[in-house]
């Protein structure tokens, strides 16, 4: 695989995180029907969503920011390995979304990660 195309595969998968992270993150602080009803159903308050959408948004404009992408991936990936984790004790079958939000984000983290001297 060429250095392009590894280049531009990884701006297409942070793209594709950014996108799919801000509209849950705005959707979270909108207070859509379907949210509301995912973080009632988790128990914990709506504080919670709240904070997940922070994460999210927050960590999705990470992933642009030369030197701290490893920090909003890291975040993304720690949100959705919970979010994996409320889908199989509590929502339900539909972890898929978030497994392949949470792979992907893995995915630059590893990418962007910093080297141990």
């Amino acid at each position: 695989m060429s250095p392009s195309t590894k280049k531009y595969g990884l701006i297409a998968i942070k793209t594709l995180l950014t996108v799919a992270f801000v509209a849950a993150g705005t959707a979270k602080f909108a207070g859509v029907e379907m949210m509301v009803g995912t973080f009632d159903a988790i128990g914990w308050g709506q504080w919670f969503r709240y904070l997940t959408g922070s994460i999210e948004i927050v960590s999705a404009v990470l992933l642009w920011v030369r030197g701290r992408e490893w920090i909003g991936a890291g975040l993304l990936t720690s949100t959705m390995g919970a979010a994996v984790l409320f889908h199989i004790l509590v929502l339900g079958p539909t972890l898929v979304p978030a497994l392949i939000l949470g792979i992907l984000s893995a995915f630059v983290f590893m990418t962007h990660r910093p080297t141990l001297a």
